[in-house]
This record gives C-alpha cells, structure tokens and sequence, in this order.
C-alpha cells in the first residue's frame, strides 16, 4: 500500500524506514526541506502535492509535534479529504484533543499511542490505536510494519482510547525509573562500597525486576561512573504524568506511585537526588532527550 507520512524528524524517518523496508510505498513531507532531504524515501515540497499525489483513497501517518502543530496540520489537510481517507496522529496528543479531532475531521481518524523511542528503528514499536475498526484494519499493513509485529500493535477502543492508554502508560513509566532511581540511590548511599553497574547487570540476568530500563540502568553507570559524573538532578517532560493524575483524581483512583514520580519530576527542578539524575540518564537511553549536565541548570 502507499503510505502518506508527514512529519520527518528522528520519528518520522523511523516510520518512514520501517514502511519502506516492508515493502510499501511512502511518500513524505515535512517543511523542511533538510529534513526531506535525509531521507531514501519519495517526498514532496507541500501538503497540498502530497494530497495530490496519494491514490485514493490516501492512509497518512502524521508524526508532528503534539498540540497546535497537529491541529495546523488538520486544518491545511480539512479539504483535501474525505470520508473514506484514514489520518493517523502517532505524536504523544492528549486523548481529549484527539476526541474532538476525530469528530472534527471528515476522515477515518486514528490516535495512535507510540512507544519504544529511537531504539524502536531497529525492534519496532509498540502501538496502542484508538477510533473506528474500518480505519484501524485499512492501516493493518503499516501498523504490522511499524510496530514489533501484529502483536504489537492493537485497537485498545473509539476514538481518545489509543492516546489514553499511551498516557496511562507514560504514567506507569514515571513511577517505574522513579523506583529503580531509588532503589539506586539507597544503595550508592548504604553501608557497602558496592558496583552499581554490576549490580544493575546481575540483576538484568533472570531477576524479578529485569528490563529494558534496567539495562539502560547499567548503561547509565557504564557511561558515567558509580556517582553519574556530572548528569544533573533535573528531569524535563510531565505533561502526559499530569494528565495521567489529572484522570485519576476525575475518575478517584489512587494513584499514589505515579503522582509522587511526577512530583519528584517537579521538585527535581528546585533541589537535587541522585535518584533524579539517573532518572534523567534513562530518558536519554529510552528516548535520546538530551542528557542534561549540571552546568546548564546552575
């Protein structure tokens, strides 16, 4: 099938690589044209040429950042599409907007929930879509190419569902590295001179609390030392552990784990942990976010 795909950033090529490699058709935009011309795919220079040059009816993949650039998007795509076009918002939307999207727009509209990060190039992702079952089963082939198979990819429900799940799993995320961080953090300050990367390697080989964040764990003290050199105790991002809260206080589930790992998120711009500063090396293991060093936030 051919693949519309708008949105050519360290994602966008991901996704564009992975369609191409299984076979299908891509043809991208991004309004750069550096970035357009970094990629081994067909591109075009305009929305308006990409609409033009699909075949109808046209499958787009947008992988734009969240908020008003997916909206800006929609809003030059509103015409050019019709009820039998299928839009995909793979970015990390809120679900509230992408249930007004949805209802906004005259084609099939899919929010898609995406995790695994750069290192998803070479395992594929794990997808969580929401919106119609028509949609999601006219895309099937790009999802299979995209995530680590059919098995990773899945139609958690209507329209606002993927990007909720998403949300809920960003949450889980939080409080996960929040435990390893001190877990880590007791044992760099303990009674015993102790290894931490041998620590985080051992317990990566058939422990109860082996993961990807675990070897990216031992990679953090691999590249930085037992104390993580000079990585600072600041932690960016929040806004999906916000809205995660934020639901469950609407919906009065404790969330106690996940509000404390988005609290010390907060408090970790005003004061320093070493829990922290490992949490902020994960980041950059998981997602490539910059590392960042003591000597920018003082």
């Amino acid at each position: 099938m051919q693949l519309g795909l708008i949105g050519l950033g360290r994602m966008g090529r991901i996704v564009g690589d992975r369609v191409s490699s299984a076979g299908h058709d891509v043809l991208a935009f991004d309004r750069d044209a550096a970035a357009r011309d970094r990629v081994d795919f067909e591109t075009v220079s305009s929305l308006a040429d990409l609409c033009d040059e699909l075949s109808t009816p046209r499958r787009l993949w947008l992988m734009v950042p969240a908020g008003e650039p997916v909206d800006a998007v929609l809003k030059e795509l509103a015409n050019s599409l019709n009820s039998e076009d299928v839009v995909v918002d793979a970015g990390n939307s809120n679900y509230r907007a992408s249930i007004d999207r949805a209802a906004a727009i005259d084609a099939g509209f899919l929010d898609c929930g995406t995790s695994g990060g750069p290192a998803g190039a070479e395992t594929g992702f794990s997808l969580m879509v929401g919106g119609p079952a028509w949609a999601y089963e006219a895309m099937t082939p790009v999802f299979d190419a995209v995530a680590t198979g059919p098995a990773g990819h899945h139609r958690m429900g209507p329209s606002g569902a993927g990007h909720y799940v998403k949300m809920i799993h960003n949450g889980i995320e939080y409080a996960i590295m929040g435990a390893y961080g001190e877990g880590f953090e007791l044992l760099a300050n303990g009674r015993y001179d102790l290894d931490l990367e041998a620590i985080a390697r051992t317990w990566n080989n058939g422990s109860v609390i082996r993961s990807w964040l675990l070897e990216l764990c031992e990679e953090a003290f691999e590249q930085e030392g037992n104390e993580l050199g000079d990585v600072a105790d600041y932690v960016a991002g929040g806004s999906t552990g916000s809205w995660t809260v934020q639901e469950a206080i609407e919906q009065e589930v404790p969330v106690p784990l996940i509000y404390t790992a988005l609290a010390e998120r907060f408090d970790s711009r005003t004061d320093e942990r070493f829990a922290r500063r490992l949490t902020n090396h994960l980041r950059h293991g998981f997602g490539h976010h910059p590392i960042v060093r003591r000597d920018e936030v003082e």
